[in-house]
């Protein structure tokens, strides 16, 4: 017998679901070779297309030591390189021969990348590969990521300025170079939910200097948004803006696992209040083994705008379709009709490249399977 409602039952919340996003990382060997790709395989799904993460990219920021390193004033911590994926990781230091504020940073090699990426986009757009309209995604880590990573604690607070805005540097070097019409800016946060988790990624549970609750004077989530937004806010208004709040992707396994959305949400909602222009979308993850509503619960709390696309990382390659299902089904018993897209949780560049064709599909299959 086919399975019917019963008397004054509503019927199961259905998302409306309506378009893809990829996070920025695609395991291919150029960009060129994404940017073909990811537009034949996702078609007019995507509103955006990233270049892969290509090069020394690859490890999001660990390149970025190298720049670090460059700079007269700054010394590394130790004699021995410790090396991870290929890069050195020991932090730096002060050395006491340049004032932090004249601290001076060299190219950080974002925007050489987004420039020779863009080149590549033009072409495929002329030759009808990349349909018109669709825009080109640059994803640039927030100042906080590689400050972390690179500087001892003791120094951090001296420091951020200064990378912060040779950052900012090369953001005004795309924004002037590609057309704003082109232009998606993802800003990438997920240092920042290692602070709010006090997740141990060595040495103990890591804490921001300007968290209250480890001597400083500013709520750690406040924080953290506050100074990210800082930095999104020289995005141009024409370009769009987006944001992809991270809880990390080592050998495709969280720093925390978070035990629900709540701090997401708390994030996302001070971003968009830290924040002077409007934003284009935010991308949240959702774990593989949460399909319940008490893991998007907090999605109630949500305070976005309703132009802002908001992107569900429900996309896993050892669940499907049907996984996808389960945790979308979640996500509807909260936030009901409301139109939202589906991504993965995170890139998906450093997982084997043969998966990259069926994780393009799979975004294709939840799509098209909800129309």
């Amino acid at each position: 017998m086919p399975d019917t409602l019963t008397p004054n039952q509503p019927p199961a919340p259905t998302l409306t679901l309506r378009g893809a996003h990829l996070v920025g990382s695609v395991n291919l060997p150029s960009a060129r070779d994404t940017l073909r790709t990811v537009a034949t395989g996702l078609g007019a799904h995507a509103r955006r297309v990233p270049d892969g993460e290509v090069g020394e990219r690859f490890h999001w920021i660990l390149f970025q030591g190298s720049r670090f390193e460059a700079v007269d004033g700054l010394a590394r911590v130790g004699d021995s390189p410790v090396v991870v994926a290929g890069f050195d990781v020991r932090p730096h230091v002060l050395d006491g021969t340049v004032p932090a504020e004249d601290l001076r940073f060299g190219p950080l090699g974002y925007a050489a990348a987004a420039l020779a990426s863009y080149a590549d986009f033009v072409a495929l757009r002329a030759a009808g590969v990349i349909a018109p309209g669709t825009r080109f995604q640059v994803c640039l880590p927030s100042p906080l990521a590689a400050v972390t990573t690179f500087v001892a604690p003791a120094d951090r607070a001296a420091v951020h300025p200064v990378y912060e805005a040779a950052l900012v540097r090369e953001l005004e070097e795309i924004c002037a170079a590609v057309p704003a019409e082109d232009l998606a800016v993802q800003v990438d946060l997920a240092t920042e939910f290692a602070f709010v988790e006090g997740a141990n990624l060595g040495g103990g549970a890591a804490r921001a200097w300007f968290d209250s609750g480890a001597g400083g004077d500013e709520g750690v989530v406040e924080g953290c948004a506050r100074r990210a937004a800082r930095f999104a806010a020289h995005v141009p208004e024409g370009v769009q803006l987006g944001f992809h709040l991270c809880y990390g992707d080592v050998a495709e396994k969280h720093f925390v696992e978070p035990a629900d959305a709540g701090h997401l949400v708390a994030m996302a909602n001070a971003l968009v209040t830290a924040l002077p222009r409007p934003v284009t979308w935010v991308h949240l993850p959702v774990p593989i083994d949460r399909d319940d509503v008490a893991y998007v619960a907090p999605l109630a709390g949500l305070a976005l705008d309703e132009a802002t696309e908001l992107y569900l990382g429900v996309l896993h390659h050892e669940d499907g379709v049907e996984g996808a299902t389960r945790r979308l089904a979640a996500a509807a018993q909260v936030l009901g009709d409301r139109v939202v897209g589906v991504a993965t949780e995170c890139g998906f560049g450093r997982g084997p490249s043969d998966r990259t064709a069926a994780l393009l599909d799979l975004h294709v299959a939840v799509l098209e399977r909800s129309a």
